[in-house]
């Protein structure tokens, strides 16, 4: 076990002990608090197909259940750190503005591959919201009968927000 899972494991022990003591004390509010685990909401984007609508739901379902925001920036394979894209750039204004703590994480390759790699290093994962079903196998090989099987294996439900046809 790596010691950044023994500290967060640590850090769960000490704030359900600290929210005991509330509770013995009468104080269920603040008990309740303490017992709410980290929520994530994780927005996967790949660069140049970044969607307004998307970004939109993510925005109200963060405010809606009070989550923070995971926001996943896949690039092509090789295509390095360019700028970020406007709307993207716009989010993270609205973002902040709500309040809502968030953070951008950025990769290369395959979508698809790097969601099934996030949610399954990060479980406060709740859901994850993408643009469309064709832009999870953009930049993804044919062959990956592997990552076929992965998938159906995500550790959360997906949201696929897209026009209606």
């Amino acid at each position: 076990m790596d010691s950044q899972k023994l500290k967060k494991i640590m850090k769960q022990i000490e704030d359900s002990l600290a929210a005991v003591s509330f509770a013995e004390e009468g104080q269920q509010e603040t008990a309740a608090t303490l017992f709410r685990r980290e929520r994530r909401l994780l927005v996967a984007v790949r660069e140049g197909h970044v969607d307004p609508k998307t970004l939109k739901y993510g925005l109200n379902t963060a405010v809606r259940i009070g989550s923070q925001v995971d926001i996943l920036y896949v690039t092509a394979e090789g295509g390095g750190h360019t700028r970020i894209d406007k709307d993207l750039e716009e989010f993270d204004r609205e973002l902040s503005a709500a309040a809502i703590p968030h953070r951008l994480v950025r990769k290369s390759g395959c979508l698809k591959q790097q969601i099934i790699d996030y949610t399954n290093k990060e479980h406060e994962v709740l859901f994850v919201v993408v643009e469309s079903p064709r832009s999870l196998d953009a930049d993804c090989s044919g062959k990956d009968t592997a990552l076929t099987e992965l998938w159906k294996k995500l550790r959360c439900p997906l949201v696929v927000v897209s026009e209606a046809q």
